[in-house]
């Protein structure tokens, strides 16, 4: 039976301070969690009801131990999520983070000298089910370096750019050698993906525009069906080749910023299954993106479908702007 979802990706642990508004020299009390971009939107979508996989490797570690228990516990299926060979391989990276409300977020990645996650191999993918899943994320960050970016790239030409195959932007400038050569292989990734989903730093570095209009006409220029740019505290733009829609933000008192594109992106994947009409869709996902904003973690924030659902019929309804 084929999967509802299989990301390709990032994962860690996540070490977010329970003293907020102050740095971490001067945190006292920490908690993990289960963390990275690929991993959030797997679990966000089992969240939803979806059967979903994480294609990823982990340390031989205690903390690759517990991204494989974690994962399993909140419904990702782990059974691709597997220890590097290696016994003196790079360890399972962890991040932390200091929390600043209500827009100061900043990351401290630990994935020296690399990551197990960067060190997936063509030959640790199970093609077919990549190939026969009904959603295909990835990320930008795969493609940051080898064997990874090779490994997606077989990934992709197993799936054939059938829909749908979802590449999330996610620029993190400290993966990279330069912002050109991330631009190079997200444009190289471009031709493969028929969904992108980007803020509009992520799509300058993607396609050179961060108007969020002129940046969804280059997305879609690409062969794209679907391009989705976020725009923080302005709503989200989704276009097609045939409609465009505008949704305001879901209103929330911000405590830690991240992970809600995470949940943005898992509630996306709901609503491509669900067959759901474009507003519906991202007014959706926005108002998911937006409880995770509200939540101290990112995994175990992921929202149910009927927590959504609670949100939006909690506030007077703001209509979408949209075109044919």
């Amino acid at each position: 039976m084929a999967h509802d979802l299989i990301a390709i990706g990032r994962t860690g642990v996540d070490i977010y301070p329970l003293d907020h508004g102050v740095g971490l020299d001067r945190v006292r009390t920490f908690e993990k969690f289960l963390g990275g971009s690929a991993t959030n939107v797997a679990v966000a979508a089992a969240r939803h009801g979806h059967a979903t996989a994480l294609v990823t490797r982990v340390g031989r570690d205690p903390f690759g131990r517990y991204v494989r228990q974690e994962a399993a516990r909140l419904g990702v299926d782990p059974t691709h999520i597997r220890p590097l060979t290696a016994p003196d391989g790079p360890p399972t990276p962890v991040t932390f983070c200091e929390i600043f409300p209500p827009d100061d977020f900043p990351l401290y990645f630990y994935r020296y000298p690399t990551a197990p996650d960067l060190m997936i191999e063509p030959g640790d993918l199970p093609l077919a089910d990549i190939r026969d899943a009904r959603v295909l994320w990835t990320t930008a960050t795969g493609l940051s370096a080898e064997p990874s970016r090779t490994a997606h790239i077989a990934a992709w030409q197993a799936r054939a750019r059938r829909p749908h195959t979802v590449l999330d932007l996610d620029y993190r400038p400290t993966f990279w050698t330069s912002p050109q050569e991330a631009g190079r292989q997200i444009g190289h990734a471009l031709e493969h993906s028929t969904v992108a989903v980007g803020n509009r730093e992520e799509c300058r570095i993607a396609v050179g525009e961060s108007d969020p209009h002129r940046a969804a006409d280059a997305l879609l220029a690409r062969g794209l069906d679907l391009a989705v740019v976020k725009q923080g505290p302005e709503g989200v733009l989704a276009a097609t080749r045939d409609e465009r829609v505008e949704v305001p933000a879901h209103p929330v008192e911000v405590v830690n910023g991240l992970g809600a594109g995470d949940a943005f992106g898992g509630a996306l994947v709901h609503g491509l299954l669900s067959g759901w009409d474009l507003t519906r869709t991202i007014t959706f996902a926005g108002a998911a993106g937006a409880l995770v904003a509200a939540r101290l973690a990112c995994s175990t924030a992921m929202p149910t479908t009927a927590e959504v659902e609670a949100a939006l019929a909690s506030r007077q309804p703001d209509h979408a702007e949209g075109t044919a």
